[in-house]
């Protein structure tokens, strides 16, 4: 399993030969491709999180129902999910960088498309119809801009590259809250056209930088891309409506079971395939899959903790959207400052001790954060949050880096496209899990709650269901409506409301500590070795032990 530089598009251009002592016609120029890639997918980071904040404005002025704006934001995540590893394996086929700027291009027009969507009859259908669009042109844009990245950086710099590409990238998720508070103060529309010039500038830099494209010519293996579209379409589709269908609904388990049945056939139809969309040989490799393996534990705690951290800080805290947004702040420095760590120690010793190390500090940091929910205090909690910030930085460079030094014969794009859609369906898992264990404990908690004041136990379990869904983290301005016994008690109950929701998020915040020590356990398994140097298409890359 070897990397690919014989062309021009491999690192040897830019840390070899003439390189060395001045820059020649044609080689890359590393920080403007690195800060091109990190515009370009900061669109995509800043989006899974603005979008949310602006939902009350986009409801009031569309006139959408709840549901169907719990659809505008999912119709991005899926298509996302679905098209991740066809993105990658086009990236490999026609080139990164044109993968990369059609993604960009894609991306940005249909994000401006969002935020010309007319009121009336249509802006259902047209809003979810782009945001889909828009999930498209995520899943081209970031495998290429990943796989570029990881191209134009020698080996024995691409952990720190790729440390500062994730970590900046990362942090930027936290600036989604913050920018779109700011943002719908104006108009909820801006939030869609802020990408625009970020794009711009994207598109530019990708020019100005001489990236080499180097295309193969493949044949594109399109019943595997449909294969695996359905596959994790469906699956990731009945994970985000179970807490509206419900688990015990058969529509649910249908869309799981078959999506998953799908993905089976897809692995099986791969593995005989002349050209297959994904070379599942990769997994062969068993530091490949440790670092995957890794990666999907970690990240059902990475991308959960940004809902489930604001939701909470919203509700028990009283705080308010921008207020949340810096709460998550505490979580970024500790993941910003140890991405660069981690990309260090991958460059100097290899991914299995910044695996070890993360995993271990971020299980730690969620099971102390836990505890500390029920203070009710942002200054009793900012240094678990930062710990388990820093767990997370630590591994996710190293593990994302040391999978893509592993690719089958230069196939950045390919293996990219694997990583993202392994992080991504870990994702989509744990908002499903764990956003069922907090619905469940909160109803039990509130139930409790008003059962001790004196309401009936039927008319408790009512109210606390209630009050379990009307959960939005705003509940200063959307407390209880109408009138009677019941509500009375419920209005006067708040406080301890408050503290029932931060004891159910305590069973979510401690369910992230136990994938994290799962992950732990798979990164003692790694076997220790590491790519030193890149190799010719075909060879295996040299490698050493740690």
């Amino acid at each position: 399993m070897g990397t690919d530089t014989s062309k021009g598009d491999g690192p040897e251009s830019a840390s070899s030969g003439p390189a060395a002592t001045g820059r020649r016609a044609g080689t890359p120029n590393q920080s403007l491709a690195l800060a091109a890639m990190l515009f370009a997918v900061s669109m995509t980071f800043i989006d899974q999180t603005i979008v949310a904040i602006a939902a009350p404005d986009i409801i009031h002025e569309l006139g959408l129902t709840s549901t169907q704006m719990q659809w505008v934001v999912n119709a991005y995540l899926l298509t996302l999910a679905a098209f991740f590893a066809l993105g990658g394996r086009l990236s490999d086929i026609y080139g990164h960088r044109r993968v990369m700027l059609i993604g960009t291009l894609v991306f940005v027009i249909s994000s401006a498309m969002c935020g010309a969507v007319p009121a009336g009859d249509f802006a259902q259908a047209w809003l979810i119809g782009f945001r889909a669009v828009q999930g498209i042109g995520a899943a081209l844009m970031f495998p290429a801009a990943l796989a570029v990245v990881i191209a134009v950086f020698p080996v024995e710099r691409r952990g720190r590259a790729l440390a500062l590409f994730f970590g900046l990238s990362g942090a930027l998720t936290a600036v989604g809250p913050l920018l779109g508070g700011w943002l719908t103060s104006w108009t909820w529309r801006a939030i869609f056209w802020v990408n625009v010039p970020v794009a711009v500038i994207a598109i530019v830099l990708t020019l100005l930088a001489r990236i080499p494209d180097r295309a193969r010519r493949e044949p594109l293996d399109l019943p595997g891309a449909a294969l695996v579209a359905v596959g994790m379409g469906l699956t990731v589709l009945g994970l985000q409506q179970a807490s509206t269908w419900g688990w015990s609904s058969v529509v649910t388990w249908a869309c799981i079971v078959v999506g998953l049945l799908v993905l089976a056939f897809f692995c099986w139809f791969e593995l005989r395939a002349r050209f297959p969309l994904i070379k599942l040989q990769v997994f062969r490799d068993r530091a490949f899959q440790i670092d995957n393996a890794v990666l999907f534990f970690s990240m059902m705690a990475f991308v959960p903790v940004f809902f489930f951290a604001s939701v909470y800080a919203q509700v028990s805290l009283s705080a308010s959207p921008n207020q949340a947004a810096l709460y998550l702040l505490y979580f970024f420095i500790g993941f910003g400052i140890a991405s660069q760590w981690g990309g260090r120690i991958l460059d100097k010793r290899g991914a299995r001790p910044a695996l070890k190390l993360g995993t271990a500090l971020g299980a730690v940091g969620f099971f102390l954060w836990a505890q500390k929910l029920t203070t009710l205090s942002m200054h009793d909690q900012w240094l678990y949050a930062a710990m388990a910030g820093a767990g997370i930085g630590l591994l996710l460079a190293p593990a994302s880096t040391d999978a893509a030094n592993r690719a089958i014969g230069a196939s950045y794009g390919e293996v990219t496209g694997i990583t993202q859609t392994v992080r991504n369906f870990a994702a989509s898992i744990g908002l499903a899990v764990f956003g069922t264990v907090l619905t469940h404990r909160t109803i039990t908690n509130v139930e409790g709650t008003l059962v001790g004041k004196g309401v009936p136990e039927g008319a408790a379990g009512d109210a606390a269901e209630s009050v379990a869904q009307a959960v939005t983290g705003q509940a200063d301005t959307r407390g209880p409506s109408g009138s009677g016994p019941v509500v009375d008690v419920v209005k006067d109950s708040m406080q301890a409301i408050r503290m029932d929701f931060a004891q159910a998020n305590q069973w979510v915040f401690y369910g992230m500590a136990i994938v994290l020590a799962v992950a732990f356990l798979f990164a003692l398994r790694h076997p220790g070795t590491r790519v030193t140097q890149d190799a010719p298409e075909g060879a295996e890359p040299a490698a050493q032990k740690e």
